[in-house]
């Protein structure tokens, strides 16, 4: 029979972020671990508020599985039908079904990639997101760390925010700029002067910029709008790819939000067969995260992978970065 464990992980992030779970500069993650005694393999978890996912919650969903039977799986199809029936949080299932998959790969000698069916994993090029800051502050930020050795940079906006000040951070780096707008517009009109006011030759994308509920704004302006615009919180485990061709140009699939590495390459299917660009993203995870992340990104257009260097101490040290890059341990 298995061993099943979960822990907490408290982490400590370098800057304040609203990312969900965070107290000032803290957050709480989860380790999952799964073992026969001699191999093991582990999970991590980043509940996020944005979707109902509170550590309370995750912990009392990881009891209902202990007590439907987790110890008793003894296979892939036994795991997946066990999360079927009581369908936790998609990060707990994400962690679940990872520590079990690793386990599995290992006690088979067989790789990660080769299981999913998609391309080893390579050396990534990851974008880089500036703390969310006003933009004055960001501007000196840019200029006391090195951010140019990173392929993009990201930046968190909001309809308070000036396109000249956005522009203006352009100015000091030549990096092109992806945008965050954490669904944040609820006017389409104003989301287009934004926009538009921009210096669109070097901001490339902006993700989510108004609410998912909104999806027949999104249909509306996708054609007026003069950058790509991402889906975020748009695309979760499930996901109506014939509204999301029409409401967005590509998709931003995250593990915690797929529920797992099965979904998330279902996910990544889709949105090839539908003709969209594909961002493969993260939250605020330690290196396991984002590890498990990179066993996929081979398989995506762009990567933004960087949620663990947002932290003060990284605990597993599975992935270094170098002039942007990012490497498997």
């Amino acid at each position: 029979m298995l061993t099943w464990q979960i822990e907490a992980l408290h982490l400590k992030l370098k800057y304040k972020t609203k990312a969900a779970v965070c107290s000032g500069q803290a957050r709480i993650n989860f380790l999952v671990q799964v073992s026969d005694g001699a191999l093991s393999g582990f999970g991590e978890a980043a509940p996020q508020l944005r979707f109902g996912e509170t550590p309370e919650l995750l912990l009392q969903q990881y009891q209902v599985l202990l007590l439907a039977g987790l110890a008793q799986v003894k296979s892939m199809e036994n795991l997946l039908e066990l999360l079927t029936e009581h369908q936790p949080i998609n990060s707990l299932r994400f962690a679940v079904e990872a520590a079990y998959l690793h386990y599995y790969c290992q006690i088979n000698t067989i790789p990660i990639n080769q299981l999913l069916g998609q391309r080893p994993p390579h050396n990534q090029p990851t974008s880089f997101s500036l703390p969310a800051m006003e933009p004055e502050l960001a501007l000196a930020y840019m200029q006391q760390q090195r951010v140019n050795r990173f392929c993009c940079l990201k930046l968190r906006v909001t309809p308070e925010i000036d396109a000249q000040l956005v522009n203006n951070l352009l100015r000091i780096s030549d990096r092109p700029l992806m945008l965050e707008g954490c669904e944040s517009w609820n006017d389409p009109d104003a989301l287009l002067y934004f926009v538009n006011a921009l210096d669109k030759d070097r901001v490339v994308s902006i993700e989510q910029p108004m609410p998912a509920s909104m999806g027949h704004a999104y249909a509306h302006i996708k054609s007026k709008m003069p950058i790509p615009v991402i889906a975020d919180e748009s695309i979760t485990d499930e996901a109506d790819f014939d509204l999301l061709r029409e409401e967005f140009h590509g998709v931003n699939i995250k593990l915690m939000k797929a529920g797992g590495y099965l979904n998330a390459v279902r996910l990544l299917r889709l949105a090839r067969k539908y003709g969209m660009m594909t961002m493969i993203g993260s939250m605020v995870e330690t290196s396991l995260g984002i590890w498990c992340a990179m066993q996929l990104s081979s398989g995506f257009d762009f990567a933004s992978l960087d949620g663990f260097l947002m932290l003060t101490e990284e605990p597993f040290k599975l992935v270094k970065e170098h002039n942007g890059i990012l490497y498997l341990k």
